[in-house]
């Protein structure tokens, strides 16, 4: 048997299903209605529903035709002037099927290098009759001034714990899952909010048998805040032995990476809270 992907197997496929960001889901749909739309720049933190957005909006204006009217092109594997001038310009130039023009979906576009943004800049103008460009970016900053004034910019905002529950109960409902309260909290702790992470978790977790927080940290491979604290606590009350017999259980026995455990000192709350 296959073993599906959750991500894309519960990924929203139209404009509807997307959890939140009505603000941008609205002005969308009134251009689906139009049958077009310009250039588009979505920028925001990483898995709260930029690139599922380009597709639902690829599918409702296209249709049937979606697939030949729609390339993606990660930015950060392909990040030079060459993919613009060969890749994104051959498909471009080509004219669109069963539609009036084609959308390039250029993901984590910030990636590229100045040299490939003034070529797609460029790109942009030169085929403008026949094709859009949607680009997607955690930094708008760090796109450049020309392509930004040609886009209209949508902010996708980070997602509530509450929209990560509504996502994550529709798939747990779906996959008959076990899952408590706590495996709800963890699983946003971990994700922040970022609906990719927080599925793969899931998918994860459902594996050892009922999610719960436990199970999310493991499969997770991160230390427990609960346990750093416990640690702090010791060190606090001057019990050193004690603290370093919690510290060893952590990096042996839960075999959880040291630079995970620093990193999460600086985050955790004081003992004395």
């Amino acid at each position: 048997m296959k073993l599906e992907i959750w991500t894309e197997k519960y990924r929203p496929q139209r404009l509807d299903e997307v959890v939140n960001q009505s603000h941008v889901v609205s002005r969308l749909k009134q251009w689906v209605k139009e049958g077009s739309i310009p250039n588009l720049l979505f920028a925001g933190p990483a898995g709260v529903g930029k690139t599922t957005v380009a597709l639902a909006l690829a599918k409702e204006l296209f249709g049937e035709h979606w697939r030949d009217n729609f390339q993606e092109t990660n930015a950060s594997d392909e990040r030079g002037i060459n993919v613009i001038r060969g890749r994104i310009k051959d498909f471009a130039r080509t004219r669109p099927i069963g539609a009036e023009f084609k959308i390039v979906f250029l993901d984590e576009s910030d990636a590229l290098t100045p040299e490939a943004q003034q070529a797609l800049r460029r790109t942009m103008e030169k085929f403008s009759n026949v094709c859009r460009f949607i680009l997607s970016c955690n930094y708008s900053s760090r796109i450049i001034e020309p392509i930004q004034s040609r886009c209209a910019v949508f902010r996708f905002k980070r997602l509530t714990k509450d929209d990560v529950k509504t996502y994550i109960k529709r798939i747990v409902d779906n996959e008959g899952i076990s899952i408590d309260e706590s495996g709800y909290d963890a699983l946003f702790e971990i994700s922040e909010g970022d609906l990719r992470r927080a599925t793969n978790l899931l998918q994860a977790a459902s594996t050892l048998g009922k999610v719960d927080r436990n199970s999310v940290y493991d499969v997770a491979s991160l230390a427990k805040p609960e346990d750093v604290k416990e640690m702090l606590d010791y060190v606090i009350k001057g019990s050193f032995d004690d603290a370093k017999e919690k510290l060893y259980d952590m990096l042996i026995n839960q075999g959880l990476a040291g630079e995970d455990i620093i990193c999460l000192l600086y985050t955790s709350p004081s003992p004395r809270d």
